[in-house]
């Protein structure tokens, strides 16, 4: 899934889809373990996958404004002494 198309969908699309791409990952582990996994490169599009949106997510979070209490620090405005 390309970035462009992980930016498109909602927080809570790209959370659902996050969980499917655990659960796939989890079983080609499984897969692998039991040495029937066909395409090898699948469990490292589907980490790859995970990555990108796990990225999205956070970078989203980054952007929004944060809450009003944590804004304004209180303390000495400029050219006061702390007593």
């Amino acid at each position: 899934m390309k970035a462009k198309e992980i930016r498109e969908m909602s927080d809570e699309q790209i959370r659902q889809e996050l969980q499917a791409l655990e659960r796939k990952v989890f079983d080609l582990r499984t897969q692998a373990e039991t040495e029937e996994l066909q395409v090898s490169s699948e469990l490292g599009k589907a980490r790859r996958d995970i990555a990108r949106m796990r990225t999205i997510l956070r970078q989203r979070e980054g952007s929004r404004p944060a809450p009003a209490a944590a804004q304004a620090a209180p303390g000495p405005a400029a050219g006061e002494e702390q007593a």
